[in-house]
């Protein structure tokens, strides 16, 4: 289990979002809709502010990316690192074995 985002994909969710220092960014699932994952019928969901306590987090130019403790078992098995692409934000999911 691991979750990493780039410095890259920090920029553009500080363009995107307008999150800053200080703020929480924050991964949820979703059953229906958003952004693709490796878990079929399940999607990501991001929103701002803090809701309930970090349980995989990764802080980058001081805002906290996170999942929260209902939500860390999404990422039992898989790696997903946060990169940015040639447009947007990609989410890399990659098998943790």
């Amino acid at each position: 289990m691991a979750f990493s985002v780039s410095k890259e994909a920090a920029e553009w969710f500080k363009e995107e979002l307008g999150v800053g220092q200080g703020d929480y960014v924050r991964f949820f699932i979703k059953l229906y809709g958003g952004i693709p994952t490796a878990h079929p019928d399940y999607y990501l969901g991001v929103t701002v502010g803090k809701e309930g306590e970090p349980a995989i987090k990764d802080v980058v130019d001081g805002i906290t990316f996170y999942f929260n403790a209902d939500d860390a078992w999404f990422l039992n098995e898989y790696q997903l690192k946060v990169v940015m692409g040639s447009d947007e934000v990609e989410y890399i999911f990659d098998s943790a074995k």
